[in-house]
């Protein structure tokens, strides 16, 4: 074949003279492929289509083709592309169709144009691919380009690994580019909104771009483009590179409290400003993000790549840092944590992400949610990365599988044993609530903003028989014992040891019971007032020592700074219940009170006959902003929106500001100063709004000042279609 480009050298409109044939025009049919493939939000200049599907492109040439004659088309991706690593496939109209291979049919001809379907394998390497074309009568060498398409996974697709059943949650986990991620404290659970915006301009090169950083494609490209075909191989890389440890990912982690040189993880309202950053600086790690950072820019990265992903909170999230399926506390007497003691820890909450896809590695067993973790917590074969690990291996303690199922088990069901230190270097165990680890494991609900609790997909009730079974099974897995009843070693961090029988047989339930519990609502900017209800179980007078603490905190639980520290005698009569009552001013945790508005209390109940009783809190200060649409939201017109800000402070504010996001609605970050507030005063800020997209479309607005911690908000707006 002899092609002869002389038109234009945009890849959508080529003129090649096809060896008697003139190709004048390539027109990609770029809204009929886009409606069909799911991918007409993305601004992509070129074509997006998804594997294992049709696409046709029509071709305007000078004469009809002959009978005899065929297009041969060839499609590339990836660097030193070659049909033995399936980066580059030879495939022709009059070829035979193969299901696991590329394929063309021509559809219709006329005497100016010709219609051609195109088919990729649905197990095809996802990302940017070249097409080009001969006649079937010339030589390979004569190959010319016709243009690029990207190609990404296929959850639509009953082929395809990341095939997904359901159309409503297709629409959820794929096509919906804003959600929600729950925090705060098991007993109190806020949902934050997160502009996920995978269809804003450039996200899916930028996407596609972090693939390319990686250092596996850096160390091999034409192995690692080979290997994106594998949703396994895809999530672990991009595991790896949404944190910026071992690699120039794009986030980089901070949990101190201090964010100097870059934004602090709470004012971040979605994906879309770090993903940019990191793109624009030329790779740098953008500073700074935690554990629902990570997530949120994962969900963004694997959604626009087409593989069906969710956000997930896990409340009482531990972190075991020697793998033995339990997180020992070391406290004082005050029931205060040793930090130079404790190497794991329980988190208030934990952040990751879930994917949709099978296991082919696995077995159909374990199919469906896969956990994985951007969060760099652990190494995981060298590289801080964590998943895809099984829900349902979780579930059934089956932590021998990859990837990382130690970890995860122990985040979701590892055992919380507190640990009483004394000066001596000995310990004592103490009681306290073993069943508090993997609590209201949270996700969006699927066309709504509520809350599902997924506990029983990743655990069986706690405390039940099946539980402690799977347990005992994780344990054994984990440490290769076929009879459990051998007193196996494990080693501690730090070279203390304890016997395996010790880490399954609770402490001696004491002979009281005791509760914080709040009198007033816990405001920001207010005092806080609360009792210790302690209640003896016993027919008989007992008198019980209390050491009460107090600390602000960070969400990983780890302590600011304490802010209370008292004890009391407290004489109790047969089953007698007294109230010892609390009160903590604002001025007590004022000046330490961290971003995230969280206070950890402890009361440390020493009994008579010896007994300990560990009592703790953990208290989240609340806030609140109400946001109005004041109209009609309709794409390409005008509306207003007011918002109600509360100086939630016993004195007078200034230099606040509103900072305002959402796809579809606004273009980039929108910021608003704030009129200064008087002590507890309340405000109501307008500004417009033009939506560009239609559909149901998320407002977020964040309330940020020098003088407290941020206050976010967030409204979903259904935009109509212009009439």
């Amino acid at each position: 074949m002899i092609i002869k480009e002389v038109g234009s050298k945009d890849s959508r409109n080529h003129n090649y003279q096809l060896y008697g044939v003139r190709i004048t025009k390539v027109d990609w049919q770029r809204q009929r492929n886009a409606t069909s493939h799911h991918t007409q939000e993305f601004p992509s200049p070129n074509l997006v289509v998804r594997r294992g599907q049709a696409f046709t492109i029509l071709m305007s040439v000078s004469r009809a083709l002959e009978s005899e004659e065929a297009l041969v088309f060839t499609v590339e991706t990836g660097p030193q592309a070659s049909e033995a690593l399936h980066t580059k496939a030879e495939f022709q109209t009059s070829g035979p169709e193969q299901d696991t291979a590329w394929r063309a049919a021509q559809e219709t001809q006329t005497q100016n144009a010709v219609t051609v379907s195109l088919t990729s394998p649905p197990n095809a390497a996802i990302g940017h691919y070249q097409l080009s074309a001969r006649l079937s009568s010339r030589r390979k060498h004569s190959n010319r380009k016709l243009g690029e398409f990207v190609l990404l996974f296929n959850p639509w697709c009953p082929e395809d690994d990341v095939f997904l059943a359901s159309e409503e949650e297709r629409q959820e986990y794929v096509l919906n580019d804003s959600g929600v991620i729950f925090r705060g404290v098991e007993n109190h659970i806020r949902a934050q909104g997160w502009n996920y915006g995978q269809f804003e301009e450039n996200i899916l090169n930028i996407c596609l771009s972090i693939l390319d950083r990686s250092p596996s494609h850096q160390d091999n490209p034409a192995s690692d483009v080979s290997s994106r075909h594998d949703p396994v191989y895809i999530t672990r890389v991009i595991s790896a590179m949404v944190n910026s440890n071992n690699d120039r990912g794009v986030v980089q982690g901070q949990w101190q409290g201090k964010y100097g040189g870059g934004t602090s993880p709470l004012h971040w309202q979605g994906s879309v400003a770090i993903l940019q950053k990191w793109f624009k600086g030329r790779y740098k790690p953008v500073k700074y993000g935690q554990c629902w950072v990570f997530a949120g820019v994962m969900c963004t990265v694997l959604r626009c790549l087409g593989i069906a992903t969710r956000v997930v909170s896990n409340f009482n999230s531990a972190h075991d840092t020697d793998r033995n399926l339990s997180v020992d506390k070391y406290v004082d007497s005050f029931g205060r944590t040793l930090e130079d003691l404790t190497e794991d820890s329980m988190w208030n909450f934990h952040v990751w992400n879930e994917c949709w896809f099978a296991r082919k590695d696995l077995g159909p067993s374990y199919n469906g949610w896969q956990v994985l973790d951007a969060t760099p917590q652990e190494e995981s074969e060298g590289v801080f990365r964590c998943g895809p690990a099984s829900v349902t291996a979780i579930r059934e303690g089956d932590v021998h599988l990859a990837h990382d199922g130690p970890f995860v088990f122990a985040e979701v069901n590892a055992d919380y044993i507190t640990w009483l230190w004394h000066e001596g270097e000995s310990r004592e165990r103490v009681y306290s609530d073993t069943k508090k680890i993997g609590r209201c494991i949270s996700t969006k609900a699927v066309g709504s903003d509520a809350r599902v609790d997924i506990t029983s997909l990743y655990k069986y009730p706690e405390g039940s028989r099946k539980e402690r079974q799977v347990y005992r099974k994780a344990m054994r897995k984990l440490l290769s014992v076929e009879a459990f009843g051998r007193r196996d070693r494990v080693r501690r961090a730090g070279g203390r040891g304890v016997w395996q029988d010790d880490l399954l047989e609770p402490a001696t339930k004491p002979s009281i019971t005791g509760k914080f519990k709040l009198l007033e609502p816990p405001v920001l900017g207010h005092d806080l007032k609360l009792t210790l209800c302690l209640a003896n179980l016993t027919s008989r007078a007992q008198e019980v020592q209390v050491n009460l603490s107090g600390a602000t905190i960070l969400y990983t639980r780890r302590p600011v700074a304490e802010i209370l520290h008292e004890s009391h005698a407290v004489q109790l009569a047969p089953e007698e219940e007294k109230k010892i009552p609390i009160a903590i001013a604002y001025s007590q945790y004022k000046e330490d009170l961290t971003e995230d508005k969280k206070i950890l209390l402890a009361a440390m109940c020493l009994v008579t006959k010896g007994e300990k009783l560990l009592v703790e809190k953990d208290i989240t200060l609340e806030d609140f902003i109400t946001i109005k649409v004041l109209g009609p939201a309709v794409v390409g017109v005008a509306v207003v929106v007011e918002v109600m800000v509360v100086n939630p402070l016993l004195e007078r504010v200034e230099d606040c500001v509103l900072m305002v996001e959402g796809s579809g609605l606004l273009q980039g970050q929108l910021s608003i100063d704030v009129p200064s507030l008087e002590p507890q005063e309340k405000a109501w800020v307008q500004f417009n709004i033009t939506p560009s997209r239609s559909g149901p479309r998320q407002l977020q607005v964040d309330l940020v000042s020098p003088h407290f911690p941020d206050i976010k908000g967030f409204v979903i707006i259904h935009v109509a279609e212009a009439k």
